[in-house]
């Protein structure tokens, strides 16, 4: 099997997620790793035994790169990837794709027009129970779902969004929605599908910064199926998230990996060991485990060999961002409903 070759723009710490796991491929191999600061991009080039560049454009510019991962902040992940899409490559972004929907639009567009690959980050799919749950909900197990609810009350000091001018800025970093809440966001999306009807409702509770540290949504999905979203930066001291499932047959609760409720008719709960590292990036952003990004971009390289979409799309990407527009566009109408994407007309 071929070696796939990978890069790695921007050396902070997610970027070590992505090294990790890469090392942990047999058939992939990291050859060049790019950050705006000297000290970093020589420090994981010299860790990781390859070549480093203080500008992207140089790592774009082997013909021997296959993929880039970008590990930058969220506010460059647009420009980054629409070059790395430019140069050839295969493009793995770090959530959220990037930081309006029009933007995603533009990124799939492109990489549909050059036979690319494009992938969003969304490892929690990559949970073995979240694979069981999606499995049981596609055969019906739960019969007709009637709600589905979301929580991620993490907690960020004050001092995490002191440490950089861009933390809790709208253009690039975005709020507890768009960097916390996401990964929650997205897992509704996956199993529930997509809302026709949003009511939002955002505030700034507890921190200075221009983005909300506090986001709740009531969606009423395409199904008839009603779901709930909060995302919090402002839970003092940060709880596990829960994925809630109802269905007119049963309920499935679900508190980080952890079953606390498994009412499915016929199908025993899945004997799944605990995952203590899932989640656990409550009050500790740096507390990330790589194994489900392996699995994510293990995926992405079977994709490319088999012609495929990955199983997290770029078009998936997409919807997340643009769910977080609506619910931020009801919530500045005073909770208006709206419909899904309303606010990018």
């Amino acid at each position: 099997m071929d070696i796939r070759r990978f890069g790695i723009i921007g050396c902070g710490f997610i970027a070590t997620i992505h090294m990790d796991a890469i090392r942990q491929i047999e058939q992939a191999a990291l050859v060049g790793v790019a950050s705006r600061s000297e000290e970093r991009a020589k420090a994981a080039g010299d860790s990781n035994g390859c070549a480093w560049y203080t500008d992207y454009r140089e790592l774009l510019a082997r013909p021997d790169l296959d993929f880039v991962c970008v590990t930058t902040g969220s506010g460059s992940h647009y420009a980054i990837g629409m070059n790395a899409l430019h140069a050839g490559k295969h493009v793995v972004v770090e959530k959220p794709i990037a930081m309006t929907s029009r933007q995603a639009d533009d990124m799939i567009a492109l990489a549909e027009h050059k036979g690319l690959t494009l992938t969003v980050v969304s490892q929690n799919r990559f949970i073995p129970l979240h694979r069981v749950v999606y499995d049981l909900l596609k055969q019906g197990r739960l019969g007709k779902l009637l709600l589905a609810e979301v929580s991620r009350p993490f907690f960020r000091t004050q001092d995490y969004y002191d440490s950089a001018d861009w933390r809790g800025t709208i253009a690039e970093d975005g709020g507890a929605m768009m960097n916390q809440g996401i990964h929650s966001i997205d897992l509704l999306l996956w199993l529930a599908g997509k809302p026709k009807a949003v009511i939002g409702r955002t505030s700034t509770m507890t921190h200075r910064m221009e983005a909300e540290d506090m986001a709740l949504a009531l969606l009423t999905m395409e199904s008839g199926a009603f779901a709930t979203i909060l995302c919090s930066t402002s839970t003092s001291p940060g709880f596990i998230p829960t994925l809630n499932l109802y269905g007119e047959l049963g309920a499935i609760k679900i508190e980080g990996s952890r079953i606390t409720h498994w009412s499915v008719p016929g199908v025993e709960m899945p004997q799944i060991a605990e995952d203590r590292r899932v989640g656990s990036g409550a009050s500790d952003p740096k507390n990330v485990a790589s194994e489900y990004h392996r699995l994510q971009l293990l995926d992405t390289i079977r994709a490319v060999e088999e012609t495929r979409n990955p199983l997290v799309t770029g078009e998936d990407g997409k919807n997340a961002v643009k769910l977080i527009e609506t619910i931020v566009a009801s919530s500045a109408q005073n909770g208006l409903s709206l419909a899904f994407g309303a606010s990018c007309e």
